[in-house]
């Protein structure tokens, strides 16, 4: 973009963290943005170039960077520059990031770029970057670098979504006594695969993502889709994202959909008797059918005409998702059968969705798929014990959970989310404040209806500690109710089947049953005999929460808490817990749960001389520890 006095601006929607990747590591970063649909300097990703040749950084292996990053970048998304993390020649380097860009652009497409790259340099030791620009056949630089504070804004004001499927039977006639020329019968496939959609007789139906919504549905055939009538209709039209600024989430992500249909009545063909055609092998052949599920994600503008989205778009889309999934089928068919399924993830701290495919003949927990989900993590710069890329956390397109009368139509919780977000300073003077890490639902007394008053906030704050491995994608198990609560301890053994049912207690060590059980985590314990040893524990509970950043539950005598954080001055002592308590029975109200100090930060003796925590009491500190996995 040109800045008022003439100069190029090169814009950054992405962090700076999420550019270089932490810790940032020499080597190249290829820099993603849509020069069509942004503008041409607009930085919205970056991918760590994984594959180098001669054990050089600064030199890629470009096709199978390609290879990876086809199957990665969602159409509409494209090669924008390079970013040099250990740069030390700076014109030299700009020269060459240039032509790397350039040279990895022409591997992914195969056609020249018609937009301005960018080239960024800096220092491994450093989180300085200078950024540079190509024009024409020179490399200039940038004056002018802009952060955007609000980048989904950007990426959403007029962008949307369009997602396609669809099923695919390949034959395939081969020598049986000769290898597979795969190169050669993907390109013949493909061919084959360009004319049948461009056909007169395919059609494209497109449809809002809300069935239930106003919008309109309409097929495009495949003759007109570079007529001026086909143009006529815009994206905008069928998207439900027009003016909304929101961002996409996991749990409900609204897209076009167009579906693709064969339609013979279309035919320009005269008719005729029918006719085969025979060709005799020459050898023997052997016969085998190879069945593809292609699933394509596009971003584009809600500006752009559908007709033009299908055919730059969908249709390109399509046919290098057949090209690869046909490649790797033909690849390995000497190792069995492939069942190969693109998936589309939107992991957290990535401003853009991404698509993986995985080969569902290996479990989620065979080494081969973690090896796959581990590479993508490393190119994606994103931490390696979490679960970003899992099948599990795949983008939900019209989903609805089954979760009664918590749930929304679209399948998004109702229940308060973050409620410590709104909670005043702790006023610890000094103090060095740790927090829980990520998000979680408040389940309190009597939610849903389940009248558990007295006796169930052990329940509801295992309830909230395995919300918080939902919303961090660890799980996709619902929330368990009491009773499979209940259910899972009578399993391992801890409890005698009547305890189904009833109203007892559970404490921490219930807690870490059932934690085990149902999600593999595993927990520490910390016992104090007394309200007030629990200050002593602060620097303790701090590590934890700088660490694994889960929440905790507090058990003592007959009440259980959740803890979001602490607040602990080293020097003087002086430490607050942020306490986060099931036993509020009133409606979600927000600044009801605030004021009511349901949900504040306690001192271990408030103002008035009053413990919080009971000094003829025991307690159990129950740490629920973060997985390590990818």
């Amino acid at each position: 973009m040109e800045a008022g006095d003439g100069r190029r601006t090169v814009r950054i929607l992405c962090s700076k963290k999420a550019l270089l990747a932490s810790p940032p590591s020499v080597g190249i970063r290829w820099l993603i943005g849509s020069p069509r649909f942004i503008s041409p300097l607009t930085i919205v990703a970056s991918f760590r170039c994984l594959h180098t040749l001669h054990d050089d950084p600064f030199s890629p292996d470009f096709s199978k960077e390609a290879d990876d990053i086809r199957i990665l970048l969602v159409r509409g998304f494209d090669i924008i520059g390079a970013l040099f993390v250990g740069s030390e020649n700076r014109k030299e380097d700009a020269n060459k990031a240039i032509e790397a860009s350039h040279k990895l652009r022409a591997c992914l497409y195969d056609d020249k770029v018609s937009h301005s790259m960018v080239a960024a340099l800096s220092n491994a030791e450093s989180s300085e970057i200078q950024f540079c620009v190509s024009a024409k056949s020179t490399v200039s630089e940038v004056e002018s670098v802009l952060y955007e504070y609000n980048p989904e804004n950007i990426l959403w004001d007029k962008g949307c979504l369009l997602r396609c499927q669809m099923a695919l039977k390949l034959p395939l006639y081969a020598p049986s006594h000769e290898k597979l020329d795969c190169e050669r019968t993907v390109s013949s496939l493909a061919k084959h695969a360009i004319g049948r959609l461009r056909d007169p007789c395919t059609a494209y139906l497109v449809k809002s993502a809300d069935t239930s919504s106003d919008k309109q549905c309409s097929v495009v055939h495949g003759k007109d889709l570079d007529s001026v009538d086909a143009k006529s209709l815009l994206c905008s039209s069928f998207s439900l994202r027009k003016g909304s600024n929101i961002p996409i989430t996991r749990e409900k992500v609204d897209a076009i959909r167009v579906t693709v249909f064969s339609n013979p009545s279309r035919s320009e063909q005269k008719p005729g008797s029918p006719t085969i055609e025979y060709l005799a092998a020459t050898k023997p052949t052997r016969f085998s059918t190879i069945s593809l599920r292609l699933d394509i994600l596009c971003y584009t503008s809600q500006d752009i005409d559908i007709a033009t989205t299908i055919s730059e778009l969908v249709i390109p889309g399509l046919i290098e998702q057949l090209k690869t999934m046909a490649y790797i089928s033909f690849s390995e068919t000497s190792s069995g059968q492939t069942e190969l399924c693109p998936y589309h993830f939107h992991p957290t701290g990535f401003l853009i969705p991404l698509t993986a495919i995985y080969d569902l003949k290996y479990g989620e927990m065979e080494e081969k798929q973690g090896d796959l989900r581990k590479s993508l993590h490393l190119r994606l710069g994103l931490p390696l014990d979490r679960p970003l890329m899992r099948i599990a956390n795949a983008l939900k397109f019209g989903h609805k959970d089954k979760r009664g009368s918590n749930a929304t139509r679209d399948g998004s919780s109702l229940l308060l989310r973050n409620v410590h977000f709104e909670v005043p300073a702790s006023g610890v003077s000094g103090g060095a404040l740790s927090l829980i890490e990520g998000s979680y639902e408040y389940y309190h007394y009597l939610l849903g209806g389940v009248d558990d008053n007295g006796w169930g906030c052990a329940y509801r704050s295992l309830q909230t500690i395995i919300s918080w491995y939902r919303l961090q994608q660890y799980t996709a198990i619902d929330v368990p109710s009491h009773r499979e609560i209940q259910q899972a301890l009578v399993e391992i053994g801890d409890k005698d089947p009547s305890f189904i049912g009833s109203r007892e207690w559970i404490g921490a060590i219930e807690l870490s049953f059932v934690l085990d059980k149902l999600l593999g985590v595993s927990c520490k314990i910390i016992n104090v005999r007394s309200g007030d040893e629990l200050p002593e524990k602060c620097r303790e509970l701090s590590y934890h929460f700088q660490t694994q950043g889960t929440p905790i539950m507090i058990g003592g005598g007959v009440l259980a808490y959740t803890l979001l954080g602490v607040e602990y001055n080293d020097a003087t002592g002086e430490c607050a817990f942020l306490i986060l308590d099931p036993h509020y029975t009133g409606s979600d109200d927000l600044k009801k749960i605030i004021s009511g100090g349901w949900c504040g930060w306690k001192r271990p003796v408030d103002s008035k001389g009053r413990s919080f925590f009971l000094k003829d009491k025991f307690y159990n500190l129950l740490l629920p520890q973060r997985p390590n996995m990818v």
